[in-house]
């Protein structure tokens, strides 16, 4: 389990496909602090830790991960939000997040206002998704490529987020342009009272 706080945007080093899997090398700050086996998020996807060299590290993403995130997509040199799993003795400083990420949305529009700024996504939606509670409300929760945030001015299928500058500089939201495809995982509260209500 997550918190969706960013520790570190880490840096793609290498990609390797093995029949329908992809093998991501990673380099970070804290490779030396991490085990095998250890779960570690991935811009939003939970992944685990494969083998470790020096200051680098890999995971293994399988098909059905590649078909539903954005991980397929990342090149060599791409920067990619790691946040390794929560301490029961921590804060929770972001809200529940699990790293099994719904589905993918589109960037349609990036604005800045008085030195913020503003992302507006475009996401798939039918009644079955719904159902799911793959939905956002306003002032609701959502996750964009592992980041916790706030849901600002959501339709029925698209929603804004706004982005402080550190958020901006520290994580990999300055790569994000209108077009870019991000990794989206709604609300689990959310998620479960559509369930229960399904009853």
């Amino acid at each position: 389990m997550f918190s969706g706080i960013v520790e570190e945007a880490a840096t793609v080093v290498s990609l390797r496909k093995e029949a329908e899997n992809l093998h991501l090398t990673m380099k970070c700050s804290f490779t030396h602090e991490l085990k095998i086996d250890q779960s570690v998020s991935h811009n939003g996807v939970c992944l685990t830790v494969v083998n470790i060299d020096g200051e680098n590290y890999t995971v293994t993403a399988i098909k059905e991960t590649l078909e539903c995130s954005n991980l397929g997509l990342l090149k060599i040199g791409d920067k990619v939000n790691l946040e390794r799993s929560m301490l029961m003795n921590g804060r929770l400083d972001g809200h529940i997040v699990q790293g099994h990420v719904d589905q993918t949305a589109r960037c349609i529009e990036v604005r800045e206002a008085d030195g913020s700024w503003y992302f507006k996504f475009e996401y798939d939606f039918n009644r079955e998704m719904a159902k799911k509670g793959y939905l956002t409300v306003d002032k609701g929760s959502v996750t964009v490529n592992g980041v916790s945030l706030t849901v600002v001015a959501p339709t029925e299928n698209t929603f804004e987020v706004a982005i402080i500058p550190y958020t901006y500089e520290f994580t990999n939201f300055h790569q994000i342009k209108p077009g870019s495809i991000v990794n989206i995982e709604f609300d689990i509260i959310g998620k479960y009272i559509s369930r229960i209500t399904q009853l």
